[in-house]
């Protein structure tokens, strides 16, 4: 018995060593990378937060400053809301891995100084859309749960957040074409380190003028704008920061697209929008909406608008009901939305966008007016650029299938409406107008800028569920309460009431 022990034994450690040789090469799915490199996780982060920008302008940002309005479930246009936590979760998914790449090109030898400008970027431009909706919010200890053991990240005051944003920028623009390596992944503008550079201090330029209602910041300004060198900015329409969406599955495709075809039916054209561009005879409108159903019937095609923040009865019978409404245009739709015998509209059509030139024109023209920066193009000019750069965007954008014209007239320019004459006052309005108009489908962009000017005016609905008032935040998560209860009281006792109504500080 006990010689048999021993063989038994001995043959037991041979089988150990045999299933322990290898064992780590044995179990290692060779189809799961333990290693990533930044161009792997590019390409991710800026689909996803482009497309939620994209949704945030479907969903909310598009009704809130009126581009748009609902026919029915009009709670949203009411401004009945709960929580909204699709920044907020969208910003700091993103984030790890945009920190990732971070860590990633700081330890490469050399640094890959690219991919850090263009990671400097998007954090902060990510992080400037949270802020912007909510006020304060984790930032310097955020996304650090594994590297520093931060678990429970404390709220920075907007004004903390405002400095690292523009800190990282300047940052990026300085190192950005430092280094040699080549920007893969890149689906925003194919590697193009000059296009990331202007990008970086464009949006520096968006920082200053959304701060310069709390400080002075006369001097960054004209410190950018006085070096094209140094400090490169958009010059076209060529240098939009835009994301072009694909045709065909499973590519990457407008996101609103393969949308319920209900979903999409239930927002249609503002009264706003179609009143005011109705009246300068803009010929945009004709790309943000379609004439409605009823009107093409009668032989005399228009685009109406429903006013916003109708109750469900008046919102669903409004001008004889939805046939008397106009839809989204061709461009926005989804693919079974198509009517009045028009083909239906390509899936390619729109873009994602972060930033474009005609924004910048009317951030200089602003700037220029009030004598924020001294410059040798007028204030004049930059409007006129702003205005003349999206009509060709548009002009560009829009199929020729659809038959639309977006060229306007030569008497648009000279109207009164639209012409840079009148005092200051007036000349800021429509520099807001224009703003307004070009911000269209570009996330909360013109929810934000509305609310540091107050311009275009924005008048509640008339069935309004907020005292008639525009929402001027988004809450916190409520999940916040449980998971960093302390540092979000923190930041309530100190911004004020978490509402809707409550002004976050840089618009105070």
């Amino acid at each position: 018995m006990k010689k048999l022990y021993l063989v038994l034994s001995a043959f037991s450690l041979l089988l150990l060593n045999a299933c322990t040789k290898d064992f780590t090469e044995v179990n290692t799915n060779p189809n799961i990378p333990t290693k990533v490199t930044p161009n792997l996780l590019l390409s991710g982060v800026i689909k996803s937060a482009v497309n939620e920008q994209v949704g945030q302008a479907w969903g909310t940002g598009n009704l809130l400053v009126q581009y748009t309005a609902k026919i029915q479930f009009v709670n949203e246009d009411r401004y009945l809301w709960g929580e909204k936590n699709g920044i907020w979760s969208n910003v700091y998914g993103n984030m790890r891995n945009v920190q990732n790449i971070i860590d990633l090109a700081s330890s490469s030898a050399p640094v890959q100084q690219n991919y850090l400008g263009v990671a400097l970027v998007l954090k902060s431009w990510l992080f400037s859309m949270a802020t912007d909706a909510y006020g304060d919010i984790p930032y310097s200890e955020a996304v650090k749960a594994k590297t520093n053991g931060i678990y429970l990240p404390k709220y920075d005051t907007q004004e903390q957040i405002y400095t690292g944003l523009l800190a990282d920028l300047k940052k990026a623009n300085d190192i950005l074409g430092t280094s040699n390596e080549a920007i893969s992944g890149d689906i925003l503008f194919n590697g193009s380190v000059i296009k990331w550079k202007k990008l970086a201090n464009s949006l520096r330029l968006r920082l200053l003028m959304r701060l310069s209602k709390k400080k002075s910041v006369n001097a960054d300004m004209q410190a950018i704008v006085a070096n094209a060198t140094l400090n490169p900015l958009m010059t076209s329409n060529d240098d939009n920061a835009e994301l072009k969406y694909l045709a065909d599955v499973p590519a990457n495709q407008w996101p609103l697209y393969g949308s319920r075809v209900g979903s999409i039916d239930e927002i249609r054209v503002s009264k706003t929008l179609s009143d005011r561009l109705s009246a300068i005879n803009d010929p945009r409108l004709a790309v943000f909406g379609r004439p409605s159903q009823n009107s093409v019937a009668a032989g005399n095609p228009k685009i109406e608008g429903i006013p916003n923040g109708l109750g469900d009865v008046a919102a669903l019978n409004y001008n004889g009901g939805p046939q008397g409404v106009s839809r989204i245009g061709y461009s926005y739709a989804c693919l079974v939305c198509n009517d009045n015998g028009q083909a239906a509209p390509l899936p390619n059509v729109a873009r994602g966008i972060i930033m474009n030139y005609a924004e910048l024109q009317f951030i200089l023209a602003e700037a220029a007016e009030k004598g924020m920066i001294s410059s040798s193009t007028t204030a004049e000019t930059y409007y006129l650029n702003g205005i003349q750069a999206n009509f060709a965007y548009y002009a560009a954008m829009v199929p020729a299938a659809y038959g639309i014209n977006v060229t306007p007239a030569a008497s648009y320019y000279t109207q009164p409406a639209v012409a840079y004459i009148g005092s200051n006052t007036e000349k800021l309005g429509k520099i807001a107008l224009q703003k307004w108009v070009s911000l269209f489908f570009t996330g909360l962009e013109g929810w934000f800028d509305w609310r540091r000017t107050g311009l275009p005016v924005i008048v509640p609905g008339q069935d309004n569920l907020n005292n008639n008032k525009v929402p001027v935040r988004f809450i916190y998560p409520l999940a916040e309460q449980a998971l960093n209860a302390t540092n979000r009281a923190a930041a309530v006792t100190r911004q004020g009431a978490d509402d809707i109504n409550t002004l976050v500080w840089i618009a105070k």
